[in-house]
């Protein structure tokens, strides 16, 4: 009954749910774009999810990072998440992670999971992500977000093409911009997030999904553009 309505779903049926149960998904971020990932992944019915973040719960992550609440303030960013998936799915299984991913702690972490979704906000853990799903064959959903604009992407699916294909090497540091200097309006990690989901539910039941082509969203001119690389 809980799961009845995607069920109904040629695409999905009962076979794609059984699909979906069985999939171990590791989450990178529990802030802007891990709020809506692990939000419709729960409810979605993913069997198992890792978290992993280990900032601490700040009273200006709140106008985006929606899984969160007040009294999570001070708290750890994956054991909040832990607490809110439960109370939505209890069926579920949920393994936060509260430590830096580093090229030390990846392996132990990652290794197992059958999916990772990138909701990481800075370069270095975008790439060292990338490249531990490169060296190991496990598939990637990439996502970051700015001000207004976002770009979602799949990467390391069934052979395909990842992010050093399209950007061989992270900017230097004076290039980046960040939300901490410029913003962001909270329902476009929303809208990125959500679609990042969206990708790793159509793995998970086995749909047909594109490969080695960039979504650019931008959501001021409200344009979605994709192009392949």
């Amino acid at each position: 009954m809980r799961y009845s309505r995607q069920i109904f779903m040629e695409e999905v049926s009962i076979l794609g749910q059984k699909n979906i149960a069985a999939a171990k998904i590791l989450i990178v971020g529990a802030g802007g774009l891990g709020s809506p990932i692990i939000q419709y992944l729960a409810a979605a019915g993913v069997g198992t999810l890792g978290i992993v973040d280990f900032d601490d719960l700040e009273l200006h992550n709140l106008n985006r990072q929606v899984i969160h609440s007040e009294q999570g303030i001070g708290k750890n960013k994956a054991n909040n998440a832990k607490v809110f998936v439960e109370n939505l799915n209890s069926s579920i299984k949920v393994i936060p992670y509260t430590v830096r991913l580093d090229a030390e702690t990846i392996p132990e972490i990652a290794a197992g999971y059958d999916l990772i979704i990138d909701g990481s906000d800075n370069f270095e853990t975008r790439y060292l992500v990338n490249d531990f799903a490169v060296q190991a064959g496990i598939p990637l959903v990439y996502g970051s977000i700015f001000a207004f604009e976002g770009q979602v992407a799949v990467f390391n699916l069934k052979g395909s093409k990842h992010l050093r294909d399209l950007f061989p090497e992270p900017p230097h540091p004076e290039d980046i911009q960040t939300c901490d200097q410029y913003g962001v309006l909270g329902p476009l990690p929303g809208v990125v997030g959500s679609l990042m989901a969206m990708m790793a539910l159509k793995i998970c039941i086995g749909m047909e999904v594109k490969i080695n082509q960039l979504t650019l969203i931008n959501l001021q001119d409200w344009t979605f553009t994709t192009v392949g690389y």
